[in-house]
């Protein structure tokens, strides 16, 4: 989430984290939210470089590449441990 600040970035990987939570149904608290957002958001612009050289801006674009991004880690971490329900 470049040029974003501390405070927005914790709102943005909060919303990003339950969103991906909801979509993956999974069951994690306000912190892994947190955490799962900003990494997913990290993730996501990283694949989104990777693959079309691009990645979405503002927030609304964020939002969207770290809602995808952290619902790959989620899928992710659900393939490693074989776990359906995620409580990291």
């Amino acid at each position: 989430m470049e040029g974003f600040g501390w405070i927005m970035t914790i709102i943005l990987g909060a919303l990003a984290g339950w969103i991906a939570e909801r979509i993956m149904k999974s069951n994690m608290g306000l912190l892994m939210n947190i955490i799962l957002g900003i990494v997913g958001a990290l993730l996501g612009n990283w694949l989104f470089r990777l693959l079309f050289d691009a990645t979405l801006g503002g927030i609304v674009g964020q939002l969207i590449v770290a809602v995808i991004g952290a619902s790959l880690l989620i899928w992710i971490v659900r393939m490693i441990t074989g776990r359906r329900h995620t409580r990291m």
